[in-house]
Parts: structure tokens; sequence; C-alpha cells
């Protein structure tokens, strides 16, 4: 190490070990800053559509909630079995296997179009599905309708995760977080044209929400695929060569690591759309204020989840360079940077529920009054859980760097489901505490996952030996 005078100095080992982990910070904090920025234009577009909703009216936003959980929810799970990309090509990326990264490229793109096809086809039943689930005949009825008009975008929006796994594991997300930006910024105008009618277009209410999110989708994978095809630095990866053929070895690792990844964000994800079913039991106000604040968590979520997706790449270089040290600090530096950042976020709800509440809704109409009560209610517990949530998503991903993924869904489906929902049903209706219950149970399931998501990650830092690599 170099002083101030140019001379080099040897370091002592505790010297080192500091200048190592300060070296993983700033190396883990300038990947996750755009990956955050991308994730951060995502939720955007989300909360743009959600706030929207809401000038429509109470109706509108309680319907677009219900649609909008049955869509995310198979979306969710899509996603996870596409995250396993990004683990496996910087796996591929830190062992120097360049033919690695291509091939896993080209044959996510294939799992991306193939679980799009029976997503979509169950997402046309949306209305048969609520109804069946105990949900208001004309809420279902106007969700089943916006759901259809935005699941043109489903494929698109599944290859953008392929593409930008890709960048992000050759540690330049700033591609993917430029269109994501402006993916959002258009995403406004739009809906205001299809929503309200402008330009000549007919008012689509709630229906063209979904039309515009479809129309921003389709464009965001256009854009990042012509740039990755363009730019010097991906185009030499020819991640399109040969696209037809197909690699069933690479296909297979894909699905298997993947798929226990989707389904444990199925589990997680769930877990808020079962609340929403179950708060849907309750009444119109308090599924209003559901919609809320899960709107404004999902938005601070996305900052650890950006940390957690740098963690992933830095875990997955590390395990290709055979690092152990380097795999235990890049996992314990985003555990404790989404711990950090969700803190923030909790004193936040706690501090300004009614600020919050106020850009979904106009608090001085009395008709917003009850939803107003339950969302400054809901707020104060969605604080309790914001710090659990940091620590487990930043776990999880350390552990899909180290290609564990069936002991995450594991963890999932006992913490989400059993003690989660199971809590949130007793919490809710047993003990009579309503709405506030059910946001109990999910505070008690996150905790939950948290704990043993890092303890197992500590389990693994403790084995002999690393994951073997994917040839």
């Amino acid at each position: 190490m170099q002083n101030a005078f140019g001379h080099t100095r040897r370091l002592v080992p505790s010297e080192a070990g500091r200048e190592a982990w300060r070296a993983e910070f700033v190396a883990l904090s300038a990947l996750a800053l755009p990956l955050v920025g991308t994730q951060i234009g995502q939720i955007a577009m989300m909360t743009t559509d959600v706030l929207m909703m809401g000038w429509i009216g109470p109706e509108a936003l309680a319907a677009g909630s219900l649609g909008a959980s049955l869509h995310n929810t198979l979306w969710l799970f899509c996603l996870g079995v596409l995250v396993s990309t990004a683990a496996l090509i910087a796996q591929a990326r830190g062992a120097k296997d360049f033919r690695g990264v291509r091939r896993t490229v080209r044959q996510g793109l294939w799992i991306a179009l193939l679980l799009a096809i029976p997503s979509c086809l169950v997402l046309w039943q949306t209305e048969p599905i609520l109804r069946l689930l105990g949900q208001d005949p004309e809420a279902s009825n106007l969700a089943q309708r916006y759901v259809r008009a935005e699941i043109w975008g489903f494929a698109p929006s599944l290859g953008f995760v392929v593409l930008r796994s890709f960048a992000a594991a050759m540690s330049r997300p700033q591609a993917p977080m430029v269109v994501m930006l402006l993916a959002t910024v258009l995403n406004f105008p739009l809906n205001y044209v299809f929503m309200f009618g402008h330009l000549g277009f007919p008012a689509m209410g709630l229906v063209g929400a979904g039309v515009s999110t479809a129309i921003v989708q389709t464009l965001m994978f256009a854009a990042l695929l012509g740039y990755l095809l363009s730019e010097r630095r991906f185009r030499r990866h020819r991640i399109l060569m040969r696209f037809w053929r197909p690699d069933w070895p690479r296909f297979k690792e894909i699905l298997r690591l993947g798929v226990p990844i989707g389904l444990a964000i199925l589990c997680e994800a769930s877990l808020f759309s079962v609340a929403a079913i179950l708060i849907g039991w309750i009444g119109t106000a308090q599924l209003a204020a559901h919609a809320i604040v899960l709107q404004c968590a999902s938005v601070s979520f996305m900052v650890p989840l950006g940390i957690g997706q740098a963690c992933t790449v830095r875990v997955g270089l590390a395990v290709g360079r055979r690092d152990r040290d380097g795999v235990a600090r890049s996992g314990w530096a985003a555990i404790a940077l989404g711990t950090v950042v969700m803190v923030f976020a909790a004193l936040l709800f706690l501090l300004a529920p009614r600020l919050l509440t106020s850009a979904f809704i106009d608090l001085s109409l009395p008709a917003n009054f009850e939803t107003l009560k339950y969302a400054v209610l809901l707020f104060a517990i969605a604080a309790a859980f914001q710090v659990f949530d940091g620590a487990q998503v930043a776990a999880a991903h350390a552990l899909r760097g180290m290609s564990d993924t069936r002991g995450p869904l594991i963890i999932g489906v006992i913490g989400y489901w059993f003690i989660g929902i199971g809590s949130a049903l007793l919490l809710g209706f047993q003990f009579g505490l309503g709405v506030a219950g059910v946001w109990l149970g999910l505070v008690i399931g996150l905790a939950f996952a948290a704990f043993a998501l890092i303890w197992r990650f500590v389990t693994h830092l403790g084995r002999s030996e690393l994951p073997a690599l994917v040839r």
C-alpha cells in the first residue's frame, strides 16, 4: 500500500483485513447503486400506476391492487427463476469461462419466453380466480380487464430481467438503470393519455394503466437488447449467436437453481398477496390502506434488494475465483448495508405516515378519512419489519451467489406460509385484531426468515469446500 509520499509499505494483518473490508464495501456499493436505481425505477412505475389509480377512486385502487397482486405473484416467480442467471454468469466470469456467459444468457432468454406463456394463460382468467377467492364480483371484473391489458408486456419484461442480469454480472449495471429510469418517465404521460383520455384516445380508466405498462415494458426490452448488441464491451460476448440452438445442460442448470429461487420469492410475495385477500374480506378502506402502505414498503425494499443483487454478483465472482474470504466479506457487507438502510426507512414510516399517505389520496375528502386512519396504523407496523426485510433479502442473495437455493426455499415455506400467514390468520381473525393483526403476522414471518437465512449463510462459510462450478 502506498502512503501520501508514494512510498510502498507493507500492511500488517489487521491493517490488511481492514483494507480488504473497506475495498469490499466500496466495490459492493459501486455495483449496488445502479442496481438500486434500476429497482427504484421499476417500483416507481408501479407506484405511478397506484397513484393514478387513486385519482380515479378507492374502488379502482382496490381493484387494481387485487389484479396487481395476482399478476405480481406469477411475475415474481418467473423473476426468481431468471435471476439465477446472474449467479451463473458471475461464476463463469470469475472463472474466465466466457463461453459459459453466452450459454447462460441465451438459455435464460429461452426460459423467459417459456415461462411467460403459461403465466399469461393463467392471468387471462383473473376474474374467476379472484371470485373463487371470495373477492367482490365488480372489483374482480375490473381487475381482470386491467390485467388482460397489462400481460402483453409480460414476456418482454422477463427478457429484460435476463439482460439486466447479464449487464450486472459483467459489473456494468448502468445501462439497465438508464433504460429503466427513462421508462419510468415515459410511463406517466402514457398513463395520463390512456387512463384519462387525451390526444384523441378514449378514457380507459384502469385498463389504460395496463395498456401503458405493456407498451413501456416492450420498449424497455427492445432498448436494452439493442444497446447490448451494439456496445463494444457487450457485443464481443455475442449473446444471440446460434440463439435457436438448444443447450440442454445449461437450460436444466438454470432451472435447477432458479426454480427454488422462484418458489422462495413466490412464498414471500404470496405472503403479501394472501394478506391482500385476507384484508379484502375485512373491508375496502382497509384494503386501500394496505395498498398504500405496501407500495411504500415496496419502494424502500428496492434499496436492500439492489444491494442483494450486487451481493449475488460479488459472491459469485468470489466463488469463481475460489476465494472463501471474499465470499464472507461480500455476504456480511451486504447484510450490514441492507439492515442499516432499512433502519432509516423504518424511521420515515414512523415519523411521516400522513405525508406518505397524502401522495396517494386527498386527505381533505371525508370519503378518505377511514383509509387514512388505517394507513397510519399500518405504517407503524410496517416500520417494525423493515429491518428484518433488509437483512433477509441480503442473506438470501448471498446464498444464491453460492448456488444455494433449496435451503432458502425451505426457510421461505416455513417462515412465510406456516409462520407468517398462520400468524396473520390467528391475530387478524381469531384474536379480532383485523388488519393490524394481518400485518403483525407479516412481521413475524419476516423476522423468522431473516434469522434463519443468516444462520444458513454462517453454516455455509464454515464448510470445508466452496460449491462446485457449473461447466
